[in-house]
């Protein structure tokens, strides 16, 4: 076997099937592509199917249900592992924010926050734990935390605390399961450039400047960036690896001055 083949067969994702949460678009959309290129079957759990311009024909499908809603998740999967006879990952993309002061935060948003973000990957989890558990090659959880999990952001505490929850939760789950045969592992964006946060970058030059001055790589990130690391970490090149975050933020949390 020569070095190509060696590489190529380590991420070599042909066979696997798993669910990611909130691939329609941006980060989530930038991950399952990675995945789907490297031959995994994804099932994009969200509330609104991916666009036309961005159809992954065949290897994403698109599952219309609202992640917080876990019986109708439970229904979804069931048809899935009657369909596929597996399931191999699943990587909790979905997360929602809202801006506000702390002592001005709405108490319902503070819910909705942590709900979606914290609660949710856990409760899924849950769900799926029985068929990951079976997998052949491991089965694997990623969640998506955030540098909010290391760095204080104003006007978004909810957030800053359920993606610091994040933290814990890969780290309980992959203590509790570690003899389960699945692995449990986070991953932390920096600043991507979506076309969410492209508008808002428009009409606001000096914050997409501000953003731009975190990296020590001085760039904002391609989704698809995010999307080779939980390649990674759901290769067989990452079975010894559980229960960690991974920062993939150009430097950002470990930037000076």
């Amino acid at each position: 076997m020569n070095a190509k083949e060696y590489v190529a067969g380590l991420f070599d994702l042909t066979g696997h099937v798993g669910i990611v949460t909130g691939a329609s678009r941006g980060l989530g959309l930038g991950q399952a592509k990675v995945l789907t290129d490297a031959g995994a079957t994804v099932y994009n759990f969200s509330r609104s199917p991916h666009t036309e311009e961005e159809k992954i024909e065949g290897k994403l499908i698109d599952v219309l249900c609202d992640v917080t809603d876990y019986a109708a998740f439970e229904a979804e999967l069931k048809r899935i592992i009657e369909k596929e006879g597996r399931l191999d990952f699943l990587v909790n993309n979905c997360g929602v924010t809202y801006k506000a002061r702390a002592e001005e935060y709405p108490e319902e948003k503070i819910d909705q926050v942590l709900n979606v973000n914290l609660k949710t990957p856990l409760m899924l989890s849950r769900i799926c734990y029985p068929y990951l558990k079976e997998s052949e090659y491991a089965g694997r959880i990623v969640t998506i935390s955030s540098m909010a999990a290391y760095m204080g952001f104003s006007g978004v505490l909810p957030y800053d605390m359920s993606k610091s929850g994040v933290l814990g939760l890969t780290r309980g789950l992959a203590e509790e399961w570690k003899n389960d045969n699945i692995l449990v592992n986070s991953v932390a964006p920096g600043w991507f450039l979506t076309r969410l946060n492209a508008g808002m970058f428009e009409k606001n030059p000096d914050r997409k400047e501000a953003a731009l001055g975190k990296p020590m790589l001085r760039r904002f990130g391609d989704p698809k960036e995010i999307g080779y690391m939980v390649l990674f970490l759901l290769s067989g090149a990452s079975r010894y690896i559980t229960g960690c975050d991974f920062p993939v933020d150009g430097g950002a949390t470990a930037h000076g001055f």
